[in-house]
């Protein structure tokens, strides 16, 4: 049945049954209810669902409900974020596909908020064109919520096999000089994500002398509890195919930089930042190597944890365009790609504008960001 509860979390049944029950299933240790319901029913006690984020409550008892009403569900409840109208991406079957892992090695996490770990690591697949069809994610156990984003950054081809000897803290006065070299990010995933599949016409491509020969894996550890003797062997897992396809994939990033200028207030309850790509910057971006534009299928929103809602506005010729991607339900603990449903062409002297939303209602102190979108 519909219900939805008050102020006082006082559960009710919706005079509007909006909610249409299709499918029921029950045996000794499942029982599976497939239901629909209009994205917007006109009903003020039912929330729309739209491309953002949801949160999906839920609860059970091992008792059916009686006359007497539902019974309380004590410890068995729980919550799930979903994106419930991300497309679904084809699965390539990865199983028969070779694979290499770009992985830590014991990396001692310090007794400290925030760590930046760099490791570079050289890409086995050398001398023919393959491509990367998909990207997982490897955290290890139990590091689910010390393992806050992973980025991947191309380095430069004339380094040699001496790099790979140790990794270090990133950004760091003594960290070798050889992480300069490494600029360009081909692959990012942040904390809650699964893993990322490429569209079966496009793939990251590796193995030319185009290619990144030697990429740096930059780990960003988050522990505000100031954990000690934490060792992380996190890391990513690369399938790739021989099959080459149509498209090569690479990365566009948009959004605000660490900046002391970039500061948000204590006591906000809503604060927006704005980082603007201008028809300037894309213009010499594209102009000269991609006249005809880049087409983005896939976007990754990006924040921490003031971060409450983030839009992609996209303009071409001074005229806005539908939002490129957006979530107003932004979950900390969920950053996964957005798929769209129909790729966008960007074209050179067109502007894009990374929009963000903050809240800073508990915080005292003055709050310094990063955000990006990638």
């Amino acid at each position: 049945q519909d219900y939805f509860t008050d102020e006082n979390r006082v559960l009710k049944r919706d005079p509007h049954q909006d909610y249409h029950l299709e499918y029921a299933m029950e045996n000794s240790t499942h029982t599976i209810l497939a239901f629909s319901r209009e994205l917007h029913t006109c009903d003020t006690n039912d929330k729309s669902i739209t491309e953002s984020t949801v949160r999906v409550i839920w609860a059970y008892h091992h008792k059916d409900m009686g006359e007497a009403g539902q019974n309380y569900h004590g410890s068995n409840r729980g919550t799930k974020s979903l994106r419930l109208l991300n497309p679904e991406k084809e699965e390539v079957l990865s199983a028969s596909l070779p694979h290499f892992d770009l992985t830590n090695k014991d990396v001692p996490v310090p007794d400290k908020d925030t760590t930046y770990w760099c490791q570079m690591f050289k890409i086995p697949v050398q001398h023919e064109k393959h491509h990367v069809t998909k990207i997982e994610p490897l955290i290890q156990k139990g590091h689910e919520n010390l393992v806050h984003h992973i980025l991947l950054y191309q380095c430069s081809s004339n380094l040699n096999d001496s790099v790979l000897d140790y990794g270090h803290e990133c950004y760091h006065p003594n960290m070798p000089d050889s992480f300069l070299t490494c600029e360009t990010v081909i692959f990012a995933w942040a904390i809650g994500g699964e893993g990322f599949t490429y569209p079966p016409h496009v793939g990251l491509s590796i193995g030319t002398a185009a290619d990144p020969q030697f990429v740096l894996m930059e780990v960003h550890y988050d522990n505000p509890s100031y954990t000690e003797g934490l060792i992380d062997n996190s890391g990513l897992r690369l399938i790739y195919t021989p099959v080459i396809r149509k498209y090569d994939a690479g990365v566009i990033e948009a959004g605000l930089w660490v900046s002391l200028f970039h500061n948000i207030p204590p006591g906000m309850p809503e604060f927006v930042s704005e980082g603007h790509c201008t028809l300037e910057c894309l213009e010499e971006a594209l102009g000269a190597e991609r006249p005809a534009g880049i087409h983005v299928f896939a976007v990754l929103l990006h924040a921490h944890l003031a971060g409450r809602a983030i839009r992609m506005r996209h303009f071409h010729n001074g005229e806005e365009q539908k939002l490129l991607a957006y979530d107003d339900e932004f979950d900390f603990n969920f950053q996964e790609f957005q798929y769209l449903k129909e790729e966008r062409t960007i074209l050179p002297g067109d502007n894009l504008i990374t929009e963000c939303h903050y809240s800073t209602v508990d915080r005292i102190r003055m709050t310094w960001v990063r955000q990006v979108l990638m």
